[in-house]
């Protein structure tokens, strides 16, 4: 008999910490892998700023280590209050904020607080873990599948036919797995489609509200004239239907600190507190309040930045050179310009071609054994985001590289490719 929940009988493994987890087991046979999977970052290669790790050993040397407030530490939401509003122009209270345990526990209680078994939840794909969120609350996915063409971005008219019976919509941008953002045009006219369904349901009287999701975890990493926006500065009208999610695990290469928010509703919040204290999903006192330090330093933010952004694009620019290098002399590949966050979104058409051995490439997962074993490359393929087929597209996570690795495994990528297309 089961001796598990159905849904836990029924919950799958991340299939990207599958792939992490067996590049992991090369590097300790001492094979010389370049590892552009997990999005995470080298502390050798990307430490977190000096303020937060001196902030953290301060806090706990004077006693930060008991429990936390359940909606954080006061010196940190009002840090994030005045943070969001300096730097994105969000002008929340105090109320409407959350502090949790990264950005994962803040997504998972949005989902938990708004949506009921049975209510049907929107998001595009590629996308990162919405489908695991859906299976833990019960809700119904429905996955809107993207392309290159609008950045592997939703549009108001790819959602307009199903937002009418949807609980929430789920976004993010910058977006991962591809590294596209979204302009202010086509979320202005996602964020209006919202506003006309909720208006609906008001004057119908007898429908719950539609809301949206809004992850913006990678804001601060976009690169050249790219520009964040966000759905209540640009239509203030959706803030009470909007739950914006954030965290330092990205932009600061703290991914291991632990310390996220939320921004919402108060009412909204206040629900999702109740249900974090259940769970005790705080991040830690220390953590909160080193990060609150480093939030009311613009000039440590900016010092800090000038190294760590340009590190992450000159890497994420190494791979695109290399990728459209191969494409300008006639090979199957491709790549997206990089435009945020950490990731490169590269295709490798290899799908159906056959090897010297006589070995057949069949689809995405064949492609990807093949980079690993043949040159050392290990990325993986945007099925594990939910994308149906073999698109032949990647995602290439620059974080816990360095650009020498890049350089030098590149030539190898294009042999093994010359390789495959004879």
């Amino acid at each position: 008999m089961r001796r598990v929940s159905e849904m836990a009988d029924g919950m799958a493994g991340s299939a990207i910490l599958k792939i992490a987890g067996e590049v992991r087991a090369l590097l300790a046979q001492g094979r010389k892998v370049c590892n552009l999977t997990v999005g995470d970052f080298d502390p050798r290669e990307f430490p977190i700023p000096s303020v937060l790790a001196d902030g953290i050993a301060q806090s706990l040397k004077g006693g930060e280590t008991n429990y936390p407030p359940g909606a954080g530490m006061p010196v940190l939401r009002e840090a994030i209050r005045a943070y969001s509003k300096e730097w994105l122009g969000l002008d929340y209270g105090v109320d409407s904020i959350l502090v949790t345990c990264g950005a994962r526990p803040g997504i998972y209680a949005a989902y938990r607080t708004l949506v009921d078994a049975g209510d049907r939840v929107v998001y595009s794909v590629p996308s990162w873990q919405n489908p695991y969120y859906c299976q833990l609350v019960g809700a119904v996915g429905v996955p809107i599948e993207c392309d290159a063409s609008t950045g592997f971005l939703p549009t108001r008219a790819m959602l307009e036919p199903v937002v009418r019976t949807a609980r929430m919509l789920v976004l993010n941008s910058p977006l991962n797995p591809t590294g596209t953002v979204f302009d202010a045009r086509t979320l202005g006219a996602i964020c209006d489609l919202v506003l006309e369904e909720n208006a609906r349901r008001e004057s119908a009287g007898t429908e719950r509200p539609l809301y949206l999701l809004y992850d913006q975890v990678y804001w601060m990493l976009t690169f050249g004239s790219v520009k964040h926006v966000t759905p209540v500065v640009m239509r203030p009208a959706i803030a009470p239907y909007t739950i914006s999610v954030d965290a330092i695990s990205k932009s600061f290469a703290a991914t291991g600190v632990r310390v996220g928010w939320v921004l919402g509703p108060s009412d909204v919040v206040r629900t999702m507190t109740d249900f974090i204290g259940h769970v005790g999903a705080w991040a830690p006192r220390a953590e909160q309040v080193a990060t609150a330090g480093l939030l009311a330093s613009r000039s440590a933010i900016e010092s800090y930045h000038r190294t760590m952004k340009r590190g992450v694009q000159d890497r994420l620019d190494a791979l695109h050179r290399g990728i459209v290098a191969m494409r300008d002399r006639g090979l199957p590949v491709d790549a997206i310009p990089p435009a945020g966050a950490i990731y490169l979104s590269a295709r490798f058409a290899l799908s159906g071609k056959r090897l010297p051995s006589g070995e057949v490439l069949e689809g995405n997962e064949t492609i990807r054994t093949y980079l690993l074993r043949e040159a050392d490359f290990a990325a993986v393929p945007f099925n594990a985001f939910g994308v149906p087929g073999d698109t032949g597209w990647f995602r290439l996570s620059a974080g816990a590289v360095s650009l020498a690795d890049i350089e030098g495994v590149l030539p190898k990528v294009a042999a093994a490719v010359e390789r495959a297309v004879g």
